[in-house]
């Protein structure tokens, strides 16, 4: 079911394995001013969150943030059939039987008043062909201070499975906000991720919700800078 986060936003779980450990997934739901909603990184969704997206505006817009969290979007647009699909760059050549309306551009800019967003350039990741480009969209909304990622940062607690916080701690990301250690073997172009985190730290965010991992309610922002300063190898300067 959705959880109320802050003003005008929402969350909603699910379980889901990956390479064989529980790492759950979520999405984030956003009320603009014109009560339309925003759904970003949608999952299999129950007439409970049905009846809950009904009771809070109008499904306007879903979102597949990256070239991985697209699973659920396209049964979601069956549900919103009016609702516009819009999709990480990139998304459109790999997947050519989504119905994609609109690919977000790849710079920083704002969708929506109030939701601002950043291409984040340059990170790689592992999938299970290898390493590849993730061109992960992360999104700011403004009135909740809160930073969204989905893959480009995960943060695992003991709410997790003992396996989960074993291979956290030993890859990265047990309770603290950061990539993994595949990731940063995958990752070459340090200089463009450098980029992207400047432009993500240049936003005023407490609190951080990543797909993956437990929510971070305060000191998101320094928890952030951290994270990415060990994983680029030097301090990050704004």
């Amino acid at each position: 079911m959705l959880r109320e986060i802050d003003r005008d936003i929402w969350v909603a779980e699910q379980p889901l394995r990956y390479f064989g450990l529980s790492v759950g997934t979520r999405m984030t739901v956003i009320r603009l001013a014109n009560c339309e909603l925003v759904v970003i990184s949608p999952i299999q969704v129950n007439d409970t969150i049905v009846s809950q997206l009904g009771e809070l505006g109008t499904v306007s817009h879903i979102i597949a943030p990256n070239l991985y969290h697209y699973l659920f979007a396209a049964n979601f647009k069956k549900l919103y059939p009016n609702a516009k699909f819009w999709a990480a760059p990139g998304l459109e050549a790999k997947k050519t039987d989504l119905s994609i309306d609109l690919t977000i551009k790849g710079e920083a800019n704002s969708l929506w008043k109030g939701l601002e967003y950043v291409f984040f350039d340059g990170f790689r990741t592992l999938s299970l062909s290898g390493f590849d480009s993730l061109n992960e969209c992360v999104f700011f909304h403004a009135a909740s201070h809160t930073l969204i990622l989905t893959d480009t940062a995960f943060h695992f607690d003991d709410s997790f499975p003992i396996i989960t916080q074993f291979a956290s701690q030993v890859i990265g990301g047990y309770k603290k906000l950061s990539p993994s250690l595949l990731e940063r073997i995958a990752t070459k172009d340090k200089q463009k991720v450098r980029e992207s985190v400047k432009k993500v730290l240049g936003w005023d965010f407490e609190r951080v919700i990543v797909a993956h991992g437990s929510i971070i309610e305060s000191q998101g922002k320094q928890k952030f800078k951290e994270g990415y300063e060990q994983f680029l190898g030097s301090s990050v300067n704004v």
